[in-house]
């Protein structure tokens, strides 16, 4: 299997982007409360991407929806993503309170910072996992798809390194730094995206292809 799964993967997840809130949502926490944070989120980034490689098209199939309308549907959603993170936005982004006390609640409830929503939907997100059912489906054999999953442990260690090294990345990168990471990644996003929405659309209207309009 090619790399571009993997270079789609770091795209969308982007945890550099997610430095800033993992900062925020880990303030006042203990040196050993924030690094239990940053491996529970990891590994919880890495499960979540393994279950949708090794689960997602079993679950298409289930609810009878083709892998033609996913990839268009999962193209549109993943260009969606790239053009939040053209304007310096987390790919996965979604309104969340400013307000620290609400992340205590959350973990009085038993829900977890590092999970949520550091994980889902920060991290992880239906994008994340719109991509990495396409690419499942394309795996023609289990080594395919382990490399998939694979994929996911290179994602959920480079998030870890990114979470570990957060206040040094932050003042290395400043602001603006970070948001010209992410429009860079972005700009790739976008790329894959049309790439995945051209595939579907074409196994959806074979005539688009025969007349290479894709």
């Amino acid at each position: 299997m090619e790399f571009k799964p993997l270079v789609t993967l770091l795209a969308i997840v982007n945890p550099l982007a997610i430095v800033p809130f993992f900062i925020h949502y880990t303030e006042g926490l203990s040196p050993e409360a924030r690094a239990r944070t940053v491996w529970v989120s990891s590994f919880t980034a890495f499960l979540v991407i393994a279950a949708s490689a090794l689960f997602g098209v079993a679950i298409l199939e289930f609810f009878g929806i083709s892998l033609a309308s996913f990839q268009v549907g999962g193209g549109m959603l993943l260009l969606t993503s790239a053009l939040n993170m053209l304007n310096a936005k987390p790919a996965e982004v979604k309104p969340a309170s400013t307000d620290v006390s609400e992340g205590a609640e959350k973990a009085a409830m038993g829900a977890s910072i590092a999970v949520v929503p550091l994980t889902i939907p920060l991290l992880t997100g239906p994008a994340t996992m719109s991509a990495v059912v396409i690419y499942a489906d394309r795996a023609r054999s289990w080594w395919e798809l382990g490399t998939l999953v694979g994929y996911g442990v290179v994602v959920g260690l480079v998030t870890a390194l990114c979470f570990s090294l957060a206040h040094p990345i932050a003042r290395a990168l400043g602001r603006t730094g970070i948001n010209v990471m992410t429009r860079l990644m972005g700009l790739i996003l976008a790329a894959l995206a049309v790439e995945v929405m051209a595939s579907g659309l074409g196994k959806l209207f074979p005539i688009l292809s025969r007349t290479g309009a894709l």
